[in-house]
C-alpha cells in the first residue's frame, strides 16, 4: 500500500522533529520534508505535491494562513491541516474558510492529528473535539465576532498589524504594495470600528487573534 506523503511546516525545529518521528512510526505515513516557514511551505508544496500538508498558523514570513491561501488558490484539491497552538474559534474558522481541510490544536492528543490525516485523505474535513465544541458554543451563544466577517486577506493583515508589524513590514511579508496595506488598514478601521493602534490591539486580544 502506498504511503501517505506528508509535508510538515513549523518554525520550531523540536516540534517538527517530534511530529516527524511520531508520524513516521505509522506504517502508512511518510514525512517527505520539514519546512520552517510559509514561503518555503508554498515552494515545497509546489515542487513535491504531497498528499497532505500539516502547517502551523504562526510562522516567520508570510505565515501559515497566507501560505494556505496561496496553495489553495493554485491547487484546488490541496489537503491541508492546520496544527496550531491557537485555540480560538475565529482562527479555526478563518483557516477552514481559506481552504484548510482540518484544524487540530497542539494541546490535544497526538491521536487527533493521526485521525485528522486519515479523515482528510478520505475526503472529509476534521476539527479536533475541543475546537468543534468552541465553534458550536460560539454559534449557539450568538456572540458577535466582527473578525469573522473579514476575508482571509483582511484577517491576515489585521493579525499582522495587531502583532506590531509596520505597514511596510506587512507589505513585504504578503508581497503587496505598502499602499495596498494602508488601504486594507483603512478598510479594517471601518469594518471593525477601531480608531487607533491601541484599540486595534485590544480588539485583536479580545477575539483571540493575538495573545496578550
Amino acid at each position: 500500500m502506498a504511503k501517505i506523503k506528508i509535508l510538515l511546516a513549523d518554525d520550531h525545529e523540536i516540534v517538527r522533529s517530534g511530529l516527524a518521528s511520531m508520524l513516521n512510526s505509522y506504517d502508512d505515513f511518510e514525512v517527505i520534508k520539514e519546512i520552517p516557514n510559509g514561503e518555503k511551505a508554498y515552494q515545497a508544496y509546489t515542487e513535491l505535491l504531497p498528499d497532505v500538508l500539516i502547517t502551523d498558523m504562526s510562522m516567520p514570513g508570510i505565515g501559515g494562513l497566507e501560505a494556505l491561501r496561496r496553495i489553495c488558490a493554485k491547487f484546488r484539491n490541496a489537503r491541508i491541516i492546520v496544527f496550531s497552538m491557537h485555540e480560538n474559534a475565529s482562527l479555526a474558522m478563518q483557516a477552514m474558510s481559506a481552504g484548510a481541510k482540518g484544524y487540530v490544536t497542539k494541546s490535544g492528543d497526538s491521536q487527533d492529528l493521526v485521525d485528522a490525516i486519515r479523515q482528510v485523505i478520505s475526503g472529509k474535513n476534521y476539527l479536533s473535539a475541543e475546537m468543534a465544541q468552541k465553534i458550536a458554543m460560539q454559534s449557539v451563544s450568538g456572540s458577535d465576532d466582527p473578525t469573522q466577517r473579514l476575508s482571509t486577506r483582511e484577517f491576515e493583515v489585521f493579525r499582522l498589524l495587531a502583532e506590531g508589524l509596520t505597514i511596510p513590514q506587512v507589505a513585504s511579508q504578503l508581497n503587496l504594495e505598502a499602499k495596498t496595506i494602508a488601504n486594507y488598514q483603512t478598510m479594517l478601521k471601518h469594518k471593525l470600528g477601531f480608531n487607533s493602534s491601541a484599540e486595534m490591539v485590544r480588539l485583536a486580544i479580545k477575539y483571540g487573534v493575538v495573545s496578550d
